[in-house]
Order: C-alpha cells, then sequence, then structure tokens
C-alpha cells in the first residue's frame, strides 16, 4: 500500500493551482497550472488501500485506484500507468473532465477531505505522455472481421480501441470535419487543450484503428447501407439534442441552444473561420442552466468579453456538504465553484424563466420570477416578476436524446420512451449486429460511464463476432451504482 500512515502525516487535500483569474480570462488554455510532482506523490501517500476500496464502487470503469495511488507514492511512474490503462482508455479525458465520483466513496472522506483521485489519475498520464511511455498495442492477428463504429466521443472512441486490438478492421464515422465528437467541439480549450485529443488518435491509428471525418451516417450512407458493408454496427452518437424551452418569446433573436454557440467557439479557438459566429462581447448574457455545460457558456462569454453573465437555476442552491438523504458513498450534489464562476458572472437560484421579452424581433430581456412549490412542482411566484436585460441568451438545459430521425426511419432499430436506442442486457439492438453505448443508449450522462460502456460494447461485438471475448466488461446495461 501507499504510506500507512500518510493519511495521519497529511491530513490536508492539495490540488494544482488555477492560474490567476486576470491572467487566464485573457486567453484559452486549460485553467491549471503545472501539477507539483512531490504534492502529487504525497497526495497519493494518502491513500489507505482501504479492505474495502469504496471508490471502485464508486467509478462505473473499476479503476485500480489504490494500486496506482500506492506506485505513484513510490514513483514507478510506468507501472502506475499500467495499471491506470488496464481499465481506463483515455486517462487524460476523466482526469480533467470527470466530476470523480470515486472522490464521493473515498472511505477517507468519511472524516478528512477524500483522496486526490482525479489529480493523481491525470498526473500520472501526463507523465506517461510526456516521457513516451505511451505506445500503439497493434493486434498480433487480425479477424478479418470488420466494425463500424458511429460517433466518435469517448464511448465510440473507447469501443474501436479495444476492438482494434482484438483483431478487428475497425472504423470509426464522425459527421464533423474532426474526430472527437463533444470533446473537441462541446468542451472549451480551458477545460481541456486539443493536443491530449489528437495525440490519443495518433496511437490509435498506428494501431489500426480507421477514421473517416466528415461522413454523417444517415444521409451520406443510410444506416442500411451501414450494416451490410460491416459484420456489426456500434451506434455512439450521444444524446445531443437540446432540451428547449416552451415559453413566450422563444422565436426572439438571440436565444440559442448552448452548443450552437459553444461549438462555433472552439472551432474559431482551433483556428477555423466561422460566419455569423454567436458572440458575447459587449453583451449582457444570461445562462439557462446551472450545471457543465452552462459553465462552458459562461467560461466562454467571460473571454469574448460579455458585459455581464447571469446563470438562472430554478432549483434551490445546493448544500456546501453532504446532508443527511445524501450519505456516504453517495455523489452528494453540492454547491461547486468551477473555474469560470471564479472568474465572472452571477448564479441566481429558485429563479423561473417566465417570457423572453424583446424589440423588433431581438431578445432585450428576460422576465424571471422567483420559484415556488406547489404539490410538488415548481412554479413560478405570481407577483415577483422582474426583468433582467439580456442580449444573448443561452440553454444549457441538458439533452433529451439523439438527434435527427434517420435511425428508425432507415431501420427497424427501435428507440425507447425517451429518445434514445432501446437495448438489451448485451448492448445489442433489436436489430442483428447492431449494438449501442454511451449516451444514445443511456442518456446524458459522465464521461465516465460513456468509456466504462464503449468497453463493455466492444466485448459483446467481439463475443458477437468471434463467439467468444477476453475484452473485459467493466458495466452491464442495467448497472446504476448509488454514486450516481
Amino acid at each position: 500500500m501507499a504510506d500507512p500512515r500518510g493519511f495521519l502525516k497529511t491530513t490536508q487535500r492539495e490540488t494544482a493551482n488555477r492560474r490567476p483569474v486576470s491572467v487566464r480570462i485573457m486567453d484559452w488554455k486549460e485553467v491549471y497550472e503545472k501539477r507539483d510532482s512531490a504534492v502529487v506523490k504525497t497526495q497519493a501517500g494518502r491513500c489507505m488501500d482501504c479492505g474495502v476500496p469504496f471508490c471502485h464502487h464508486g467509478c462505473p470503469l473499476g479503476n485500480l485506484i489504490p494500486e496506482w495511488n500506492d506506485l505513484t507514492w513510490r514513483g514507478e511512474g510506468q507501472n502506475a500507468i499500467e495499471r491506470l490503462h488496464a481499465t481506463n482508455n483515455f486517462p487524460e479525458f476523466t482526469g480533467r473532465l470527470c466530476p470523480a465520483p470515486c472522490e464521493s466513496s473515498c472511505v477517507l472522506g468519511i472524516n478528512q477531505p477524500a483522496v486526490t483521485i482525479k489529480e493523481i489519475e491525470v498526473s500520472i498520464i501526463d507523465e506517461a505522455f510526456d516521457k513516451d511511455w505511451v505506445k500503439p498495442h497493434a493486434p498480433e492477428r487480425l479477424t478479418g472481421k470488420t466494425v463500424a463504429v458511429v460517433g466518435s466521443g469517448p464511448a465510440g472512441l473507447a469501443a474501436a480501441q479495444q476492438l482494434t486490438r482484438a483483431g478487428h478492421t475497425v472504423a470509426v464515422f464522425e459527421r464533423d470535419d474532426k474526430i472527437g465528437g463533444l470533446l473537441r467541439y462541446g468542451i472549451p480549450d480551458f477545460k481541456m487543450e486539443k493536443h491530449h485529443i489528437d495525440r490519443r488518435l495518433a496511437q490509435m491509428e498506428a494501431e489500426g484503428t480507421r477514421f473517416r471525418a466528415g461522413v454523417n451516417i444517415g444521409v451520406d450512407i443510410t444506416w442500411e447501407e451501414l450494416r451490410s458493408r460491416y459484420d456489426a454496427v456500434l451506434i455512439a452518437t450521444g444524446a445531443s439534442k437540446p432540451r428547449d424551452i416552451n415559453i413566450p418569446g422563444r422565436e426572439l433573436d438571440g436565444v440559442h441552444f448552448a452548443m450552437e454557440y459553444l461549438v462555433p467557439a472552439n472551432r474559431v479557438v482551433a483556428g477555423e473561420t466561422v460566419t455569423n459566429q454567436i458572440l458575447a462581447d459587449g453583451k449582457n448574457v444570461i445562462i439557462l442552466g446551472g450545471g457543465d455545460t452552462g459553465a462552458d457558456c459562461l467560461g466562454t462569454a467571460t473571454r469574448q468579453g460579455a458585459i455581464s453573465v447571469t446563470t438562472l437555476a430554478i432549483g434551490k442552491q445546493p448544500p456546501s456538504e453532504r446532508t443527511a438523504d445524501q450519505p456516504w458513498p453517495t455523489m452528494p450534489n453540492l454547491f461547486e465553484v468551477a473555474s469560470a464562476h471564479e472568474e465572472f458572472g452571477e448564479r441566481s437560484y429558485l429563479a423561473s424563466t417566465v417570457e423572453f421579452v424583446g424589440e423588433n424581433g431581438k431578445v432585450t430581456g428576460v422576465k424571471v420570477a422567483e420559484t415556488e412549490f406547489v404539490n410538488g412542482k415548481r412554479l413560478p411566484k405570481p407577483g415577483t416578476e422582474r426583468i433582467l436585460p439580456a442580449d444573448l441568451v443561452l440553454l444549457a438545459l441538458g439533452f433529451t436524446g439523439v438527434e435527427g430521425d434517420e435511425i428508425a426511419d432507415q431501420s427497424e432499430i427501435q428507440l425507447d420512451e425517451r429518445g434514445n436506442v432501446k437495448r438489451e442486457s448485451n448492448w445489442a439492438t433489436n436489430a442483428d449486429g447492431v449494438f449501442v453505448a454511451g449516451d444514445a443508449g443511456r442518456g446524458q450522462s459522465l464521461i465516465v460511464w460513456a468509456i466504462a460502456e464503449g468497453r463493455s460494447a466492444a466485448a459483446a461485438i467481439d463475443e458477437y463476432l468471434e463467439g467468444t471475448s477476453e475484452l473485459p466488461r467493466p458495466v452491464k446495461t442495467t448497472d446504476r451504482p448509488i454514486s450516481i
């Protein structure tokens, strides 16, 4: 185990420092400073190597957390990345973007700040890339079987890498012009710079995975045609249909879905030219939705030079500490201050949006009222209405299912009542040889779930093609840990 007295000697939780606000809002680079290896080692030494490591339960991937904590504390970086990669294809993504349910399940967290698991994870993979320890793992033999993976987000990429290493010939289809899905165009660079994606794709290409960007399945190739060309198909398109709000003034110019704003912004940061880009500079911005997507909009608007940004949430402000109905080791809903929140803007809770107001077809304000609870429903309280000035309104209200009707129209594949692709316990759809993983089947969820499902679906596809499979299965479709 790591230092047996580490959690007694070091009781303080310490993570990497964020760059000064006045500096980081002037660029699009990641907000965190370079991690101090000595601090990471000390923090890894706080891990108690519990007899029952509940961090395993909190992590859908089943990451071998006590093992690579111990190896990090001992300075055995190459062994640490080997154990980390044994369960997680892309720790450079999860280490930056996952909300870390493993830390909520950390036994030390019962009476001390939890081990900095996420920080240790990203430190391990960053060191591995810096020291050229991440090598391609090409298959020893080819099976002659072909698999099409539709979607190049974390679920699709994880499945593709597993299937390629099993010896199948895998092609990943992506409708955008570059591979990466929302990792590339949905996540701002201040949370994850895109060179992390590019160097992982280089490894996958060296292993034999083929990438087909700019191909929209259902438009450029029908779903039936795709199935006829490949021995198996995996749907990993995500659940990117945005949730709308039906109130007066929705049609006004200046009211946009979050992704209509974030995707072009990320393209510009990548050096592309975007016509008619939605910009926040010199504007009063209102964001509906207090989740991660809303915070991404906030950080982007700040860097574009917004005059003001107000984030509206219809519910109550979450507590700062666990409440009795969210005991350890569940993942509690807590009030968090993301990097974007400490940079700029205001957050307003119990704010019900009543109407978008405007002049000459353009939005000029948002009418809000206090939220009151009536028979379990959240409703605007009469007599509390007020208008907030707004030149740009961004809807970050989550997602409701897969986009487009092509899947159902062009194939026998069924959707469930939530608009996601219906699946069985072995990740299969009702169509022979067609499987689904990630948000496309699960609904909007965490990146760690996407990778876990991609790995498990890969094992199911491998078994479908070969009769048996030695690929790991982190989760089943019915798994729902108490931390989620």
